[in-house]
């Protein structure tokens, strides 16, 4: 298997559009949409009103190993199917499922295929959470009755208080899995040192 030092070029986006022919990696997306409706259950209270939910880390997974155009399908999937499982009462609205997608291409843009550093995980995760801040606020300022900056800033202290803890976990557990996944064939080799470089 091949590692790519950028997305940009022909031979990345071929490799990726041939995990839509590959078995393994769209079960290895369905696992994950059922990975996602069960961690969405699952929440890390960091205090009052605020809890951390922990499905990013099944979105990365499957970003990791599936690549850009799979993801697409995928978080069109997951974000629809957990929304009719489990959505609380609240309102269908495509605009979230949109968010999810681009969340999981900002994830395979900087996962798939490459060679995965702390510094990629950091830039991954900073950049989808400002993509969360900033359309989760319109859809919320469209949605609901206050404005847009009053979405955008209580979202953008709530991600930043997040956003440490998330980069830790990921971390980890990019770490912990990336040997396991080579193992099965579903990744070329990532940690030659056993541990996550800079």
């Amino acid at each position: 298997m091949q590692l790519f030092k950028t997305p940009f070029s022909a031979a990345y986006w071929k490799t990726a559009a041939a995990e839509l022919k590959n078995y393994r990696a769209l079960v290895f997306s369905a696992l994950m949409i059922a990975a996602c409706i069960v961690l969405s259950h699952c929440k890390i209270p960091l205090g009052e009103n605020l809890s951390l939910s922990v499905t990013f880390l099944a979105r990365a997974l499957c970003a990791l190993v599936c690549g850009p155009v799979v993801v697409i399908l995928f978080g069109a999937a997951e974000d629809t199917l957990s929304f009719f499982l489990s959505s609380g009462g609240y309102p269908y609205f495509p605009g979230y499922m949109l968010t999810t997608i681009l969340g999981c291409m900002i994830y395979a843009l900087f996962f798939y295929r490459a060679k995965i550093t702390w510094r990629r995980i950091i830039l991954a995760k900073v950049i989808t959470n400002i993509q969360n801040v900033l359309l989760g606020s319109l859809w919320s300022a469209m949605l609901y009755s206050k404005g847009y900056i009053y979405y955008l800033t209580t979202s953008a202290v709530k991600n930043a208080l997040y956003l440490p803890l998330q980069i830790l976990m990921l971390g980890f557990l990019l770490q912990a899995l990336l040997p396991v996944l080579h193992k099965t064939g579903k990744l070329p080799l990532q940690l030659p040192e056993e541990r996550l470089g800079w």
